[in-house]
């Protein structure tokens, strides 16, 4: 029988990543496998096929490709790190893909809310209503309503960076992966041979000018966002190590 806790993530976890590493006791642990794109496919279900063609049509390509390796890497952080989660590769990729859809020129321009909120919105209509999305495979597959709360809750507290309190497991996930692909955070989970392939597979294509301009944009439209909380993010982005790759 489905559990939610467990096939959705919303198991609770620390929400202070060190917290969670004491627990693991990461630094006694052996460094990370390499884990190429090839060994983390993406779900293989029409639903995730639905998600996807609606990403790819509304995204553009820079942050698709920033949504891929976010998949990608938090997959490979999953497994190294954190193999007792059991939350599904779906609804783990279904979170990728949508984490970032509020960031849209239109999307940002919608709403008075912050990127992240209103994102967690959308993805709450968009997965449970197929009429959502454009024409193409996997049209009529729908979450549901946990696997959807699942990735609302995550999209919405993806920039949510606490010392204290807890987070569901997947949303914990995609802040470490998105720490790490944004600024570089966390780089001691994922081999370097990963990073190359990811990003072999899905191109930076500039992407740290590209999110440092939106958040930029975000801030000027909204002093009030929530990016507001991570103080100089901007500055953070473009100082990012992978940069390089660029």
């Amino acid at each position: 029988m489905s559990n939610p806790t467990t096939d959705h993530g919303f198991t609770p976890v620390p929400a202070n990543p060190e917290t969670l590493f004491t627990l693991i006791k990461l630094p006694t642990k052996e460094p990370p496998l390499a884990t190429p794109v090839s060994s983390t496919p993406v779900p293989a279900t029409p639903l995730s096929q639905r998600i996807q063609n609606y990403a790819k049509s509304h995204l553009p390509k820079p942050t698709y490709h920033h949504s891929m390796r976010v998949y990608h890497y938090g997959l490979a952080i999953k497994r190294y790190a954190f193999p007792e989660w059991t939350f599904s590769d779906e609804t783990y990729f279904l979170t990728c893909m949508l984490h970032d859809i509020g960031t849209t020129g239109e999307n940002l321009n919608a709403t008075r809310l912050s990127f992240e909120f209103f994102g967690g919105f959308l993805a709450l209509d968009i997965l449970q209503n197929s009429s959502s999305s454009s024409d193409g495979e996997g049209d009529g597959a729908v979450a549901s309503r946990a696997q959807a709360e699942s990735v609302a809750e995550a999209i919405i507290r993806h920039q949510d960076l606490r010392d204290v309190g807890s987070i569901t497991a997947v949303g914990q996930l995609v802040q470490l992966a998105t720490i790490f692909d944004n600024i570089g955070g966390h780089a001691q989970l994922v081999h370097d041979d990963t990073v190359e392939d990811v990003i072999g597979h899905y191109p930076r294509l500039k992407w740290s000018s590209c999110f440092a301009r939106t958040v930029g944009e975000e801030v000027r439209l909204k002093p009030w966002a929530h990016t507001t909380a991570l103080g100089d993010f901007e500055g953070k982005i473009l100082g990012n190590p992978y940069n390089k790759f660029e």
